[in-house]
């Protein structure tokens, strides 16, 4: 079974959303980080379950995306991890990256 291995940058906004959330709910801000962090863990189970990033530039189709709780979440699938690149909220401007 391949491992998950979050980048501090996706960690880092993670952490940010978690505070913004904060501001008017502990419960929600916990149950979306709980969430994505459940999320994230089944992709061991079926890493292309999702569908390849879009905003992706030259796309190797190792790269993938999902949403959830209006945060999309990006990931790239290796021979021995699953990395998770970036947490970012639908409603900011889509990055090329």
């Amino acid at each position: 079974m391949v491992k998950i291995v979050w980048r501090k940058l996706a960690l880092l906004q993670l952490k940010e959303a978690f505070d913004y959330i904060k501001k008017d709910s502990l419960q929600s801000a916990e149950n979306v980080r709980n969430e994505i962090f459940s999320a994230t863990n089944n992709l061991k189970y079926n890493p292309e379950i999702h569908p390849l990033d879009k905003y992706r530039k030259n796309n190797d189709e190792t790269f993938r995306a999902f949403e959830i709780y209006s945060y999309r979440i990006a990931y790239q699938i290796t021979k021995s991890e699953i990395r998770i690149l970036r947490v970012r909220h639908t409603k900011q401007e889509p990055l090329g990256y």
